[in-house]
């Protein structure tokens, strides 16, 4: 696992390494390295393929007393056959459409009447569509980069959500494709 000590005492940042395998199927390029920030207390959980999101999920991080987190990696022409190989979340569409399209892939279920918030923010030239839906609590970070689609989701039970909730939006802010 590739790992470095965060500036602020009791984080890490953890990035993608090169070398890891997943998501190189038939005439796809090598999954784009992201990179997020997360409590040195949260652990890696192994990806299952019987996983919501199935072979599509790319990592999860948990912590018992905090919540979960997951990277879902998912090819951009599975939801539109024009973007070619160098995809940018504004090409696939605006938020709306995005979290109508892919918040299934997220929480399972429809997102209408659950997107409580709706923000587009960018770094380094990328632009990151934030939402927060409830039920149920969740923070998804959705890019895109190559011919892929990134998911970036945070989650919590509701007494977990009310106890560390700025802790899990930080965690969610801080994802990058890098």
């Amino acid at each position: 696992m590739n790992k470095r000590k965060n500036a602020q005492t009791g984080w890490r940042t953890y990035q993608r390494p090169d070398e890891k395998s997943g998501g190189h199927g038939v005439g796809w390029s090598p999954i784009i390295p992201y990179a997020f920030s997360v409590p040195q207390d949260w652990e890696e959980v192994p990806v299952s393929i019987a996983d919501l999101g199935g072979t599509e999920i790319d990592l999860r991080f948990a912590s018992p007393k905090e919540g979960r987190l997951f990277v879902i990696v998912a090819p951009v022409r599975r939801f539109a056959d024009d973007i070619g190989d160098d995809a940018t979340i504004e090409r696939i569409g605006p938020p709306d459409i995005v979290i109508n399209a892919f918040g299934p892939e997220v929480i399972g279920e429809n997102v209408e009447g659950k997107v409580l918030s709706s923000e587009v923010a960018e770094y380094s030239g990328r632009k990151y569509y934030q939402f927060e839906l409830e039920p149920p609590h969740v923070l998804i970070t959705a890019t895109a980069a190559g011919n892929r689609l990134y998911l970036f989701g945070v989650t919590a039970n509701g007494l977990q959500w009310k106890r560390h909730y700025k802790d899990l939006k930080k965690i969610a802010d801080s994802f990058r494709v890098v």
